[in-house]
């Protein structure tokens, strides 16, 4: 993430207002996700009544929640924060096509940018991988990705 490293965030973007939605399932590397994401915003200066935090079942209820979220007044951005792990039955499939192609047309059509923070891998380890804030986790890249958009359409 040099790219979004190098950038300097704007105050536009500190001022952003940020929702957040998660699901509880696989909420180990999930809630990683959360912490990375939301303590992120907040190092980069966001206050913390401009975050608001929902959670759902799983990432098949991301997409309403997203949804919902965007329409709300101010919304600045929208991140959707979800693991999905391959199985093995085709639910992977249907489900991650499903939430990634619905939290694309929320965005289009909202105009309020969503960061697709779900992870989609062939297994618990890659997935643990990318949610360990020891190691790549994502979610500090899922809130500045959030706070690049918040500068280039708000």
């Amino acid at each position: 993430m040099k790219g979004l490293e190098a950038k300097t965030i704007s105050e536009k973007a500190k001022k952003g207002i940020y929702g957040i939605i998660y699901t509880s399932w696989n909420s180990e590397i999930v809630e990683d996700l959360l912490a990375e994401t939301k303590k992120e915003l907040l190092n980069q200066g966001v206050s913390l009544e401009n975050i608001i935090i929902k959670e759902v079942p799983g990432a098949f209820e991301l997409p309403l929640a997203t949804k919902l979220t965007a329409e709300m007044d101010n919304m600045s951005t929208v991140i959707s924060l979800g693991a999905i792990i391959q199985g093995d039955t085709p639910h992977f499939d249907f489900i991650s096509s499903a939430c990634i192609n619905a939290l694309q047309s929320i965005a289009l059509e909202t105009k309020v940018p969503v960061i697709c923070g779900v992870l989609t891998t062939n297994n618990f380890a890659q997935a643990k991988e990318r949610s360990d804030p020891e190691k790549m986790n994502k979610g500090r890249e899922f809130a500045l990705s959030a706070m690049n958009m918040v500068d280039i359409i708000s």
